[in-house]
């Protein structure tokens, strides 16, 4: 059974209304193609309507859907080969950071991102998406493996922030994310990074310094989430709406503040509802990026990386 957030409880009367009426007309031999097309106008027009009109708090809880597509389920759907690779040699593996090589279209890259789990066991599995400093040292480590032999590198990003337990503070989880941001930085290899849910504080940006920083539609990156923001500035996190507003999460937000490159669109309703379309358009963005990315020098990339970061927060 589908997982219905608030705002999209009144598609679904409409489309169960539409469901039914085609039974009934089956069940009855009863000719409703008029009413039952009505019906579908209608209902096609209130999507519209509801998700053109979304309020920042409302892109947050779709960001969050639990059928959203995750990291695994994109490199699923767009990779024909794909192998996965662990550890950090270090300490150990970290569930909640997969990456390994994948094959899209003949093309070879590495695709890191952060994991979250479908269900209670695979949530605790995957910490939440919530990496720890190992997972963090994963990546650059697999970062540097697609350097040497000259492949691109796609990050996928989703994590509600680095897991901030006293474990992971006492294996440096402060140094990690700050070794990643610096050495992605002078990777000579092309670097997409692809925000598909939430981007959340140095957990999101431990893996998003790249060539093309780019947001799903539905998806929100920020120094903070509304929840603690609501919770630092009044106290309680009933205030999380208005948190929300002010922090300008938002991609939209983003993409108007320069802090991103790009938008990429999702099917009506959000990336949960067609996987087949969300993960195609991301796999033709990819392709088309890396194609973009390649017809400049490494020296170029990385001028163009630090100038576009360095920008960011200056104004005249």
């Amino acid at each position: 059974m589908r997982t219905l957030l608030d705002f999209e409880k009144p598609i679904a009367e409409l489309e169960s209304k539409l469901v039914e009426m085609k039974k009934l007309a089956i069940d009855n031999n009863v000719d409703v193609s008029v009413a039952a097309s009505q019906l579908e106008a209608n209902i096609e027009q209130l999507k519209k309507e509801t998700f053109t009109n979304l309020t920042r708090w409302q892109r947050v809880q779709l960001s969050r859907h639990p059928e959203r597509p995750y990291t695994l389920d994109y490199i699923e759907n767009i990779c024909d080969e794909f192998i996965e690779i662990y550890g950090d040699r270090n300490v150990g593996d970290d569930k909640a950071m997969v990456g390994g090589f994948g094959k899209i279209d003949g093309e070879t890259v590495m695709i890191i991102g952060q994991q979250k789990g479908r269900n209670t066991k695979q949530r605790q599995l995957r910490n939440f998406g919530m990496p720890n400093p190992e997972g963090y040292r994963k990546a650059l480590r697999l970062m540097k493996m697609a350097e040497k032999f000259g492949k691109p590198i796609v990050t996928l990003i989703d994590t509600p922030g680095a897991f901030p337990g006293l474990e992971a503070e006492e294996r440096g989880q402060g140094e990690a994310i700050a070794r990643n941001i610096r050495d992605m930085f002078m990777l000579k290899v092309p670097v997409i990074c692809i925000i598909i849910g939430e981007g959340a504080s140095g957990g999101a940006l431990g893996i998003a310094i790249g060539d093309r920083v780019l947001m799903l539609e539905n998806t929100w990156y920020s120094v903070i989430s509304p929840e603690s923001c609501s919770s630092i500035l009044w106290r309680s996190w009933d205030f999380k709406e208005q948190a929300a507003e002010a922090l300008k999460l938002t991609a939209t937000d983003m993409l108007n503040n320069g802090l991103v490159d790009g938008i990429i669109p999702e099917p009506l309703g959000g990336a949960h509802l067609d996987y087949a379309t969300a993960t195609q358009t991301v796999k033709k963005v990819i392709l088309n990026t890396i194609s973009e990315l390649q017809k400049l020098s490494p020296s170029e990339r990385i001028n163009q990386r630090v100038d576009k970061f360095g920008g960011m927060g200056a104004y005249k």
